[in-house]
């Protein structure tokens, strides 16, 4: 299946083979690749924009349907969704087009997600850029732990997301999802906004718009219908198994981010706000990321940054991407070398 965006860069929408299951990605242009990672609830369609830039610049954008997301593998057991499995799909989306080494991108969930696979497979991911979740090293705890210890156990929004019966609180998705775009996003009045360990400003409050302002009409329809298609719950097993990804992980304690890396982040984030209770810049941030290049704070933008400031998530990217430079094994055919 083909359809086209812009003449070109015609999108090649395909199912991949990955051991024995199939993935849905898109991608777009030639040359170094670049894989793109969405969160929840979300789908590989948050990209369209950046899929458009990137190619202008002389990459190949690729986006996948995470597993448990849109038309890709989505078992039902919580304990196929750890890092581990996840960082073995994008392997096997690499394998499967020949790619050898990639630019790895990742918002929200597939922000963690990329931030393992920089970590666990450094040969085949040589930068790292996350939006809106800050890496964090696996330590001696696990998150729940941290939160626990704090005093947010029964606080933090996501604890609510652990039972089995939590996906019935996101239905239907034709109201959830324009309230997640809203109430996540810089779009609320000061004060309003979504607060992960406020249960009066949840981010499944209804939403007194059908779509935020910055929303893209055919983006809200198609995340709608696409959820209405799988529901949520295979999305959710992402927060069920952060303590299994982390009794998994010993391997990798205190593992860094040694790649180029670059953080971008919205400053009316409400997660980006609890992590950081101090703006972070680069030079905070180079114990965990050595090879960080860059922290970008986005003023007027919360979590759907790449939604959000589009234009200026691009061109931080493409900036990105020229800094580092082609890697041993790109395919610079569309950069004419």
């Amino acid at each position: 299946m083909q359809h086209t965006d812009d003449a070109s860069f015609p999108v090649r929408s395909a199912q991949v083979n990955v051991d024995g299951q199939c993935f849905h990605i898109i991608e777009q242009g030639q040359g170094p690749a670049v894989l793109f990672c969405h969160g929840f609830p979300d789908t590989a369609q948050t990209w369209k924009s950046q899929m458009r830039a990137v190619p202008e610049a002389g990459y190949r954008a690729v986006a996948l349907d995470m597993r448990g997301f849109g038309n890709s593998y989505s078992p039902a057991e919580a304990q196929l969704y750890t890092s581990l499995h996840v960082v073995g799909d994008f392997i096997g989306i690499l394998d499967a087009l020949d790619i050898p080494t990639a630019v790895i991108v990742g918002h929200d969930w597939g922000a963690d997600c990329a931030q393992r696979a920089a970590v666990m497979r450094p040969d085949r991911f040589h930068a790292l850029v996350s939006l809106s979740i800050p890496f964090a090293p696996r330590r001696d705890e696990s998150l729940w732990d941290q939160l626990r210890d704090r005093g947010l156990g029964e606080k933090y929004y996501s604890m609510n997301f652990l039972a089995s019966e939590a996906a019935k609180r996101f239905e239907p998705a034709a109201e959830i999802i324009p309230s997640i775009l809203y109430w996540l996003s810089a779009s609320p009045p000061e004060g309003t906004g979504w607060d992960p360990i406020d249960p009066a400003r949840d981010m499944l409050r209804p939403s007194p718009v059908a779509r935020p302002d910055w929303a893209d009409p055919d983006y809200v329809e198609q995340t709608i219908c696409s959820f209405e298609k799988t529901g949520f719950q295979t999305g959710l097993n992402y927060y069920r198994v952060v303590q299994t990804t982390f009794d998994l992980t010993a391997a990798f304690k205190n593992a860094l981010v040694r790649q180029p890396s670059l953080y971008i982040w919205g400053a009316e984030d409400g997660l980006c706000n609890f992590f950081h209770p101090e703006p972070p810049t680069r030079e905070s941030l180079l114990d965990t990321q050595p090879g960080l290049v860059d922290v970008i704070r986005i003023e007027n933008a919360g979590h759907w940054l790449q939604h959000e400031a589009a234009d200026r998530v691009n061109a931080e990217l493409i900036r990105f991407l020229a800094t580092i430079g082609p890697q041993p094994g790109d395919d610079t055919i569309a950069r004419g070398a």
